[in-house]
């Protein structure tokens, strides 16, 4: 088994907090060295308390599952003889009700605009059947209950 860790740190720094008006800025630092700054997003705690320049979970989650689809779409398109020279998504997510009733995260819709090299270049079928095939065995999406659905862009 694989495992993967991040750490998650908040410092309250002399902030009143049981008002609730205390700031959910916060770091994220990751094994490779990378740190960001997250938050909140504003959607979900008003400003100031949210800080809108940093990211925040919903974005990540929408952009690790774009990520993780492309890396796969890519290694499939490189496994048979397809030449990508640029794939850029504009992925959405979608923050509402569940069937319960809870607030999730209840659509990812990724939309894709691929450019591809070379003479080879793939008919509709074969960019579906990437896109299937990636989707497949992407174990972010394979790994959230909510819908996640790539979108024609071409």
């Amino acid at each position: 088994m694989k495992k993967f860790e991040a750490r998650v740190a908040w410092q309250r720094a002399g902030q009143a907090f049981l008002d609730g008006r205390y700031s959910r800025a916060h770091d994220w630092q990751f094994d490779g060295g990378l740190q960001l700054r997250a938050s909140s997003s504003p959607l979900s705690v008003p400003l100031p308390m949210s800080d809108p320049a940093a990211l925040d979970p919903e974005e990540a989650l929408v952009a690790a599952a774009s990520s993780c689809h492309m890396l796969f779409f890519l290694s499939l398109a490189q496994q048979q003889g397809f030449v990508v020279d640029s794939y850029v998504d504009g992925a959405v997510g979608y923050l509402g009700e569940d069937e319960a009733g809870r607030v999730a995260m209840t659509r990812i819709e990724l939309r894709p605009a691929i450019v591809f090299g070379g003479e080879r270049q793939p008919c509709a079928d074969e960019l579906d059947a990437l896109h299937h095939a990636a989707h497949a065995r992407c174990y972010i999406a394979n790994s959230l209950k909510t819908e996640v659905v790539v979108m024609r862009v071409r």
